[in-house]
């Protein structure tokens, strides 16, 4: 029996080892292929050196914008091609950051004017906003607001040959829109 016994121990031991086997971890996989067409490159730190890249938002173009009166314009001793300063009335943001805060400079510049004449007539203004000032750097806007003075019309057609119509005036902090005329980076 010891020639049978020994049989059926190293049938057990030959079993126990095959368990063992069947649950160890599974052989690693070879390594993929990659091609390197298919995969995004990774920012080196001379990617970055140019404005948008390595992750940072921009303000797209054409993107509404308040713009404010720092002081009064008014259509008294105005001429074609005054320059005029203005601010951002509120800040500007994209994905949660602030790209132009409030307070940012603007320059606008008058583009059209007609002075108050007789019988009423009003003046009028246009003023076009040209650009806005974010980290030392001037972006440009696009944009023009109107401003009429009131007229007197009723007054005029009593007494046409005296009355005259009033200047035109934006108070000083008026809110007007402009819009962003290029895309503007987060400084």
């Amino acid at each position: 029996m010891g020639a049978v016994a020994l049989a059926a121990s190293m049938a057990r031991a030959a079993h126990a080892q095959d368990n063992l086997t069947s649950s160890a971890a599974p052989a690693p996989a070879p390594p993929a292929i990659v091609d390197a067409n298919t995969v995004p490159a990774v920012p080196t730190a001379s990617d970055c050196s140019q404005p948008g890249s390595c992750g940072a938002i921009m303000l797209p173009k054409d993107t509404i914008v308040q713009v404010a009166a720092v002081n009064e314009i008014t259509s008294i001793d105005m001429k074609e091609g005054d320059q005029h300063m203005l601010q951002i009335a509120t800040d500007v943001a994209q994905n949660g950051k602030v790209i132009i805060p409030r307070g940012a400079p603007v320059k606008g510049k008058i583009i059209w004017r007609t002075g108050k004449g007789i019988v009423g007539k009003s003046a009028k203004f246009e003023i076009e906003f040209e650009e806005v000032t974010v980290g030392g750097k001037a972006y440009l806007l696009k944009g023009k607001h109107r401003q009429e003075g009131r007229g007197n019309t009723a007054a005029a057609l009593l007494a046409s040959w005296v009355v005259t119509g009033r200047s035109a005036v934006i108070p000083s902090g008026a809110v007007m829109n402009a819009f962003t005329e290029e895309d503007i980076p987060s400084t």
